[in-house]
């Protein structure tokens, strides 16, 4: 387990966190969930992020840990978001962040947010931006 948010630099950092360009998933995989997780492992390593779907500026994407607790937020399988799809909720705190900046709007860890990891889109694919100096997502 790494530790909470608050103790992390950068998230590229992180253990087994993945390279610049390195292909996430396609964006069709958003689809059925609207979020879609995805993790990464390097020996006994493991580095989990999520993307999620916005409806105006494409997907982003943010590293799978709480900042209230550093615990990943779904229990289930993408299950990254409220019943109405309109926030990313922590399954184990209750936790409420804005889908399109992962700001905590509610919760023990409000006015914190997650680590977001810049992505583009390639094609039908969404990959960690290559250019890091992009914070957001493209």
């Amino acid at each position: 387990m790494t530790p909470p948010q608050d103790s992390l630099l950068n998230w590229q950092e992180m253990d087994a966190a993945p390279e610049p360009g390195t292909r996430l998933c396609s964006l069709d995989a958003l689809d059925a969930s609207g979020a879609k997780g995805v993790d990464f492992e390097n020996g006994d390593k493991r580095f989990s992020l999520f993307l999620v779907a916005t409806e105006n500026s494409g997907p982003c994407a943010y590293v799978n840990q709480c900042p209230h607790a550093g615990t990943p937020l779904e229990i289930f399988p993408d299950r990254f978001l409220t019943r109405e799809r309109d926030a990313i909720v922590c399954a184990s705190h209750g936790a409420r962040f804005r889908i399109e900046d992962g700001l905590c709007i509610s919760g023990p860890c409000a006015g914190k947010r997650l680590t977001k990891i810049p992505i583009e889109t390639i094609g039908s694919n969404a990959h960690i931006a290559r250019d890091q100096t992009n914070r957001g997502s493209k």
